[in-house]
C-alpha cells in the first residue's frame, strides 16, 4: 500500500510540474535568438551614446576587466578605457558613430561578438568595429574587448 502512494505522490508531483512548464511564459530561458537581440540592443545603446554625448551611459557599458585597442594602443579596465574615449565624448558633436551589423552569440549565452561599421560625421565608412560582450551575474551585457579597423576588405587609407 505504501508503494502505491508513493507512485501517486511521484505522478502527481511530476503532472504539476509538467503542467508549470507548459504555462505560456514558462520556459527554460532564452533562446540563441533572444540573447542575440538582446546584444543587438545593448550594442544600439552603447552606440547611442555616443550621439547623445552621454559619457556616463557609455562608462556603465564597460566590464572594469575592459581592454580597447586601436591606433591609440591597448586600454586595459574601465578606468583606462575611459580617460582614453573622454576626449571623444566632449564638444557638441560626435567624430564618429558605429552601428551593428552582425551580432552572434555562444550557445552557453555568456559570450557576444559584434561587429559593425563606423562612420565619420558627413556618414563615409570610414572603419569596422568588433566588439565582445559577456553576460554578468545581474545580467547585463558588458563589453570586455573592443577594437577598430579599417574597413573590412578595403586597403588602409583608401
Amino acid at each position: 500500500m505504501l508503494l502505491f502512494v508513493r507512485s501517486i505522490v511521484r505522478s502527481v508531483a511530476i503532472g504539476a510540474v509538467s503542467a508549470l512548464l507548459s504555462l505560456p511564459g514558462a520556459t527554460a530561458g532564452p533562446t540563441r535568438e533572444d540573447l542575440r537581440q538582446e546584444v543587438w540592443r545593448t550594442e544600439e545603446a552603447f552606440a547611442r551614446t555616443m550621439a547623445d554625448r552621454d559619457f556616463a551611459a557609455f562608462r556603465k557599458l564597460l566590464s572594469k576587466e575592459a581592454i580597447f585597442g586601436a591606433g591609440g594602443g591597448v586600454k586595459r579596465g574601465s578606468a583606462d578605457v575611459s580617460e582614453r574615449w573622454k576626449a571623444y565624448y566632449e564638444g557638441p558633436k560626435a567624430p564618429f558613430s558605429w552601428k551593428p551589423e552582425t551580432v552572434e552569440v555562444l550557445d552557453s549565452g555568456t559570450l557576444a561578438f559584434s561587429s559593425g561599421p563606423v562612420f565619420d560625421p558627413e556618414g563615409k565608412r570610414v572603419g569596422t568595429f568588433n566588439s565582445v560582450w559577456r553576460k554578468e551575474k545581474d545580467g547585463r551585457w558588458l563589453v570586455v574587448f573592443d577594437r577598430g579597423c579599417p574597413p573590412c576588405g578595403e586597403p588602409k587609407g583608401s
